[in-house]
């Protein structure tokens, strides 16, 4: 491991030099690959220079412990070496961790789609409650969102939502919200005061680039329709409604919520893109199926992930055994406790099977 980082402290020297040099922002795709190179080196040098500089404080302790008769001037000493031990102790496993093959997908903006499961209309509402939750969310982290194709069950519920967050760091977040989400409560619509159980589903995508996905023109066919649904300008009164049919997948797409018919093919593109992306990768999974068995799960839509509570005000995550009393702030997008204990499982599963290993 310690060969590995000071390679990498070699690196990040270079791409430092490279960055000063005079020429590079004449070469926008050289400046913009030096400067995620050092975005991702940047954390783990940083750890590694405070591990080496606690090394030294351990050498520098125990010998001034070796010299030193003043007894007040021992004491410092050994509060520094304890201080020190501990922090190479804590600095080792930050280390391990840093170093982890980095999901290659982490830094892509997301597709999101949710469907109305078992439950009817309440399946449907609360689909469209966790639609806001997500929004409030991104809207926290200052990422966009954007509806690419929505479907309401007309009482405000979503029987299928299709929506993009646009932002930093989006998927590394988000794919752990892939999955069957449980919601547990009574409906509106229940006069007897029983409480019901409905489900909906969760996808998350990571947005495939042009390059990512070649799609051949043979493959699609393209129809143009009037845009259906509730009134606004222009909506059933130009073709601007896109339906893509890819032929070798059976993956249909329809996009209507822009008023321009090439805005709207755009977005289905981009959806069809990540849909057969999400393919490959789950192809990629299934052929690596013991490496996936000891992760966090963060792909498989049938598996039951959370149960939302609302007479007991409790969210519990399945995957993790986590139960947190605030599912009010939750519901309003508070999801950083429930993610972040998301990704510390996951890496402490991946570290252990790489001690296995």
């Amino acid at each position: 491991m310690f060969d590995r980082l000071e390679d990498l402290l070699i690196r990040y020297e270079e791409v430092m030099g490279e960055l000063q040099e005079p020429d590079v922002a004449n070469d926008p795709e050289r400046f913009r690959k030096l400067m995620k190179e050092q975005s991702d080196l940047g954390p783990i040098v940083e750890a590694f220079k405070e591990y080496k500089q606690c090394k030294q404080n351990i050498e520098d302790s125990l010998a001034m412990l070796d010299e030193e008769s003043d007894e007040e001037m021992r004491e410092l000493a050994k509060e520094e070496l304890n201080e020190s031990k501990a922090r190479v102790e804590e600095l080792e496993q930050e280390l391990k961790i840093l170093l982890l093959p980095k999901d290659p997908n982490d830094d892509k903006n997301v597709i999101v789609e949710i469907r109305a499961g078992a439950g009817g209309d309440e399946a449907a509402l609360f689909a469209a409650e966790v639609y806001r939750m997500y929004v409030h969310y991104a809207e926290g982290r200052r990422w966009r969102i954007e509806m690419i194709s929505l479907n309401e069950n007309g009482i405000g519920g979503f029987k299928e939502c299709v929506f993009m967050i646009t932002g930093q760091g989006a998927y590394s977040r988000l794919k752990y919200e892939s999955g069957v989400h449980r919601v547990q409560r009574v409906p509106e619509t229940e006069s007897g005061g029983r409480i019901h159980t409905s489900t909906i589903t969760v996808a998350i995508m990571p947005e495939a680039e042009e390059v990512d996905v070649v799609i051949d023109d043979k493959d699609i066919r393209i129809d143009v329709m009037r845009a259906s649904g509730n009134g606004g300008q222009c909506v059933n009164t130009t073709d601007s409604a896109v339906r893509l049919t890819h032929y070798p997948t059976g993956i249909v797409i329809y996009s209507q919520t822009e008023k321009s018919q090439l805005q709207n093919k755009d977005k289905a593109f981009r959806l069809l893109r990540s849909k057969l992306y999400e393919l490959e990768l789950e192809k990629q999974q299934a052929s690596e199926a013991e490496a996936r068995r000891s992760q966090i799960g963060t792909g498989d839509r049938s598996e039951k992930i959370r149960t939302y509570n609302f007479p007991q005000g409790r969210v519990t995550d399945h995957r993790i055994k986590l139960t947190l009393h605030k599912l009010d702030t939750i519901m309003n997008g508070d999801l950083d406790e429930i993610i972040d204990s998301l990704i510390a499982a996951d890496q402490t599963a991946k570290l252990a099977k790489m001690n296995e290993e």
